[in-house]
């Protein structure tokens, strides 16, 4: 067996990520045109629903649960002709998704829309359906925003199930799309220390890895040692993938890597950061864990920048001990 498969952690690192819990069984190769209206019949099938880009969620004020039978949307505006569809759970229940047309405002009042973010921040579902409703906001949002045919112009039609749009007029197939990201920890190895910048929509006190978008005909190595250079001036050699995170905002790929940094001088790039700096692993330890005496923090442990940081600081403290 190859070494580095041999060596390889399991359950991966990025199972641990948040929105990667998703458990349903996608059925790729037996999706067709067919395959939403075909799901949408059986008795079991449930959906999860999104208005003006939010989730719904049906609530008693301690329970939070983002299923709907057919039977419950018929006052929600949802156009199931247009209805996504996810996978099929454990039992077999079809689960699909779909975009509701109600007015936040009109919604009854034992549901909710709630942003993703807080959705996930908060806990208020559980990882698997989380993980899933991170699929469907992916794509629920491209097909509400690729509704016509980029090569004519003339409005597609929706197949496959969501995962494909077709224009009927000169017939060009479309896909979803998945924006890869490079998100990295930049290291010192000859002073122990980490790069941690923080832009200015943060919140106060954080500060996370540097990250940015993989460009056309560049591997994950180069975007990493592209983006770090050009956000702080930072040259790096090295690098090893550690981890990677769905991300649905709206359709993105968050790959985390590692990387060894060949110079130390940072000039930071100010349509980009706020600031930028090298943090000593003791002080990265006190933000991870809330202690910082100025209030400094690392990001939520969902965040896949949370588990780079925390497994530099956790392989060091295997490292002291030895």
């Amino acid at each position: 067996m190859i070494m580095r498969l041999a060596d390889a952690p399991h359950p991966e690192p990025s199972s641990e990520t948040g929105f990667a819990g998703n458990r349903l069984e996608r059925r790729s190769e037996k999706r067709n045109a067919d395959s939403a209206r075909e799901a949408l019949k059986d008795d079991r099938a449930h959906l999860y629903l999104f208005a003006e880009g939010r989730v719904l969620l049906k609530h008693d004020e301690e329970v939070f649960d983002p299923l709907f039978a057919p039977g419950e949307i018929v006052d929600l505006d949802v156009d199931l002709e247009e209805a996504v569809l996810l996978g099929f759970d454990i039992d077999e229940t079809p689960v699909l998704a779909a975009d509701s047309g109600i007015d936040r405002e009109h919604l009854p009042h034992f549901i909710k829309a709630i942003d993703l973010r807080s959705v996930y921040t908060q806990g208020l579902v559980s990882a698997d359906r989380l993980g899933a409703i991170a699929q469907a906001s992916s794509l629920v949002s491209w097909n509400r925003t690729h509704r016509f045919c980029s090569r004519c112009g003339h409005q597609s039609e929706i197949t496959d199930g969501g995962y494909k749009r077709a224009c009927p007029n000169c017939e060009a197939l479309h896909f979803p799309r998945t924006d890869p990201v490079v998100i990295m920890l930049a290291l010192r190895t000859d002073a122990d220390m980490c790069l941690l910048g923080r832009g200015p929509h943060f919140n106060e006190g954080m500060y996370s890895c540097l990250a940015g978008f993989v460009e056309p005909g560049e591997t994950i190595e180069n975007a990493v040692r592209r983006e770090t250079e050009e956000e702080a001036g930072i040259r790096i050699g090295k690098v090893a993938y550690h981890a990677s995170q769905p991300w649905p905002f709206p359709h993105t790929l968050m790959i985390g890597c590692h990387a060894e940094a060949e110079t130390t001088e940072i000039r930071i790039d100010d349509d980009e950061l706020e600031d930028c700096r090298w943090f000593a692993r003791a002080e990265v330890r006190q933000m991870l864990d809330n202690t910082h005496p100025q209030g400094l923090r690392t990001p939520p442990m969902g965040a896949i920048a949370a588990h780079l940081i925390q497994a530099w600081v956790e392989e060091n403290r295997v490292e002291d001990k030895e």
